[in-house]
C-alpha cells in the first residue's frame, strides 16, 4: 500500500475511535477527517464533496421536511392514540407498541417516529401500570427493523442505495425491494421479542423528572364541534385517569355534573375541567378533539401552530391584581390566553375567566413567539419562561398530511417519479397546503446527520481511490477462503461491529466500497452485498450509542449499557442469521 491507503486508514481507524470513545460530535469529527484527506491531496475537492450532492443524501434531508408535516399536525399521535389502547398484559403491551412501529417506521425516518410515540408510551405506560424499560427497547428495535422493509425506511437504505447508482452504476432499488428480507426479519425481531421479552428485558425505574411540578393547575378544555371524542364515553375517550391529570368536572348547557361517571358519554360543546400537572396540561393541548374553552386563543389572531407555551407569575406590581381575568381584559393587554392557572395548592372554581388574579398567581399562557422577549423583563411578571419546545399542533391537517404521504409512497413506488422527486413533491404539498410552515421546514432536516452522511461518502471514496479497500477486501477474500458467502458473511458481521461503536450511515459509507472490491475481485453480483450492509448498519441492537433511537430512550427507561448487549447480541445474531440465508436466493451471486 502507498502512503495514501496507510492515511486514509489512518483517518477511517482514528474517527471511528473518537466517534466510539469521546463525546465530539460525529459531524466535527468526520469533517476534520475529511478535510485531511482533502489537504494532504489524497482526495481531490471533486471527490472531497461529491457526498453534498448524492442522492440519496438529498432524499433524507428532503423527508425530514416531509416529516414535519406529519409532526406537525399531530397525525403520527393520532395513529398512537388510536393503537395503543388498553392492554391486558406485558405482552400485549409490547406487541401494541412494536407493530405500529415498525409499519409506521417502513414509510418514515424511525427517529420522528420513536420521538412521538416516547412521550405517548411515558403516559400509556403509567396509565396502565406497566414497567416502561420493558416497552422501550422494543419500540426502538422495532422501528429500527421496520425501517429495513422499505427503501424510505431508514436514511441509510437510501445512502447505500445512492452509492449502487454513482459508485456502482446499476439502477438502484425501487421502494419495495428490500421487502422479501426486511419483512422476514422483522417478523423475526418482533417474534423473538415479543416470546423471550421477559427473560433479556430489564426491569429498571425510570429516572424522575428533574423540576416535576408540584402546582396543580385547573385548566378548561372543550369537545369541539366535530370531535372524534364526541358520543364516546370518559373511559373511551382516555380521560378517566389521565397521569398526572384529573377530570374535575363538565360543564354541560350551563349545568355543571361535579361528579363525573366513567360511564358518562361526551357531547360536543362539553367544558371540561382539568386539575394537574403543567406538564400534562401541556400535552393535554395535543389531543385531537379538545380545544380550549376559552375564546381568547381565537381572538389572538394568526395559526395556533405558530404560537407557543409560556409560564408566568403575576408580580405584586401587575396592575391587574384584584381584578378578574376578562374585566381586566388579559389578552388585549399582553397579547396572550390564560390556558391554566395554580394557586399556592389551592383548587380554583368557576371559569378561568371570572378567576380574580392575585399575586403569585403562576399563569400557563398560549402566545407568540415574541412574548418571552417582550415581557420577560416586565414588572408585571415575576418569572417567565417557555413551557418545552412544543406548540398547539394543526390537527385538522392531518388528514392532508397523511395523504401526501400515500402519494408519494405510490408514486415512488409506481416508478413514475424516482424517490428524490417523489419526496420534493410531498415536501412542497406540505408547505403549500399549511401542514408545515416555512419556518418550520427549513428547520426539520438534521444538519448533523446529513453532514454525516456527506463526509462519510467523501473518506469512502478516499478508501477506493487510495487502494485501502482493495486491501482490505482481499483480506476478507483471503479469510473467507475465497467463498462468496463466507465474504458476506465477513462483510455483515465487519459492518455490524462498525455500526456497534459509530453512527449507522458512517458505518454503512465505509463499508461499501470494501465490499464493492470484494465483489468485484470474485466477480460476483454486488448487490447481495450492498443490501447486506444495508441489513447490517441498520441492525444496531447491542449498544445504545449504534443508533440514534437506542440513544433516545437510554435514560428516559433507566437503562444501563449492557441491558442494550444483553438484548441486542441476540437478535444481531438472529438477523444475521436470517440475512446470510435469505440474501443470496434473493439476489443471486
Amino acid at each position: 500500500m502507498g502512503w495514501e491507503a496507510w492515511l486514509t486508514l489512518s483517518v477511517v481507524i482514528g474517527c471511528f475511535g473518537l466517534i466510539a470513545f469521546t463525546w465530539v460530535s460525529p459531524d466535527i469529527i468526520m469533517s476534520a477527517g475529511l478535510t485531511v484527506l482533502l489537504v494532504s491531496g489524497v482526495l481531490l475537492p471533486e471527490a472531497a464533496l461529491a457526498g453534498f450532492a448524492n442522492q440519496g443524501m438529498l432524499t433524507v434531508a428532503v423527508l425530514y421536511i416531509v416529516v414535519s408535516g406529519l409532526t406537525e399536525t399531530g397525525a403520527i399521535g393520532w395513529v398512537v392514540h388510536y393503537i395503543l389502547g388498553r392492554p391486558r398484559g406485558m405482552q400485549q403491551a409490547q406487541a401494541r407498541v412494536m407493530a405500529p412501529a415498525a409499519a409506521l417506521s417502513a414509510f418514515l425516518n424511525n427517529t420522528p417516529v420513536v420521538a412521538v410515540f416516547l412521550p405517548a408510551v411515558k403516559v400509556w405506560a403509567r396509565h396502565n401500570n406497566l414497567s416502561l424499560s420493558k416497552l422501550l427497547i422494543p419500540l426502538s428495535y422495532a422501528s429500527i427493523v421496520g425501517g429495513t422493509c422499505t427503501l424510505i425506511g431508514t436514511s441509510t437504505n437510501l445512502v447505500v442505495n445512492g452509492l449502487l447508482v454513482d459508485q456502482a452504476g446499476l439502477p438502484g432499488l425501487a421502494m419495495f425491494d428490500l421487502a422479501w428480507i426486511g419483512l422476514p426479519i422483522t417478523v423475526s425481531v418482533l417474534l423473538f421479542l415479543f416470546l423471550f421479552g421477559e427473560r433479556f428485558l430489564p426491569n429498571r425505574e425510570a429516572p424522575l423528572a428533574q423540576g416535576e411540578s408540584i402546582r396543580e393547575y385547573m385548566a378548561e378544555m372543550m369537545v369541539e364541534d366535530g370531535s372524534p371524542l364526541a358520543g364516546r364515553s370518559i373511559r373511551e375517550a382516555g380521560l378517566r385517569s389521565l397521569p398526572g391529570l384529573f377530570l374535575a368536572e363538565i360543564e354541560r348547557d350551563g349545568v355543571v355534573l361535579p361528579a363525573v361517571e366513567p360511564q358518562e358519554l361526551l357531547q360536543a360543546n362539553d367544558r371540561l375541567v382539568f386539575v394537574g400537572d403543567i406538564e400534562s396540561v401541556v400535552e393535554l393541548h395535543a389531543m385531537r378533539g379538545l380545544v380550549p374553552a376559552t375564546d381568547q386563543v381565537l381572538k389572538l389572531g394568526g395559526e395556533r401552530k405558530d404560537s407557543s407555551f409560556f409560564e408566568a407569575v403575576v408580580s405584586d406590581t401587575c396592575p391587574l391584581v384584584g381584578k378578574s381575568v376578562r374585566k381586566g381584559r388579559f389578552r388585549t393587554r399582553y397579547q396572550a390566553a390564560i390556558l391554566a392557572m395554580a394557586r399556592n395548592g389551592e383548587r380554583l372554581r368557576g371559569k378561568i375567566g371570572d378567576v380574580v388574579l392575585r399575586t403569585g398567581d403562576t399563569l400557563l399562557l398560549e402566545a407568540r413567539p415574541s412574548f418571552l422577549e417582550q415581557f420577560g423583563r416586565s414588572r408585571d411578571f415575576l418569572l417567565v419562561s417557555e413551557v418545552g419546545e412544543g406548540h398547539p399542533l394543526n390537527h385538522k391537517g392531518a388528514p392532508v398530511a397523511l395523504a401526501i404521504v400515500v402519494g408519494m409512497v405510490l408514486l415512488a413506488a409506481s416508478g413514475l417519479l424516482s424517490m428524490l422527486e417523489a419526496a420534493l413533491v410531498a415536501a412542497g404539498l406540505m408547505v403549500l397546503s399549511g401542514c408545515t410552515s416555512g419556518r418550520v421546514a427549513r428547520q426539520a432536516p438534521d444538519w448533523q446527520v446529513l453532514v454525516v452522511i456527506a463526509a462519510s461518502f467523501g473518506i469512502g471514496a478516499a478508501l477506493q481511490q487510495s487502494g485501502a479497500a482493495g486491501v482490505l477486501a482481499q483480506a476478507i477474500i483471503d479469510l473467507a477462503g475465497g467463498h462468496p458467502l463466507a465474504s458476506l458473511t465477513l462483510v455483515f458481521v465487519a459492518t455490524a461491529l462498525l455500526s456497534a461503536i459509530a453512527t449507522n450511515n458512517v458505518a454503512a459509507v465505509l463499508a461499501f466500497p470494501i465490499a464493492f472490491a470484494a465483489a468485484e475481485h470474485m466477480g460476483v453480483n454486488v448487490m447481495p452485498f450492498a443490501v447486506t450492509i444495508m441489513i447490517a448498519a441498520s441492525t444496531s441492537f447491542a449498544t445504545p450509542i449504534g443508533y440514534q433511537t437506542n440513544l433516545m430512550i437510554y435514560n428516559v427507561g433507566g437503562y444501563r449499557f449492557m441491558d442494550f448487549v444483553r438484548a441486542g447480541l441476540p437478535l444481531t445474531l438472529l438477523v444475521g442469521l436470517v440475512t446470510v440465508a435469505l440474501v443470496p436466493y434473493i439476489w443471486t451471486f
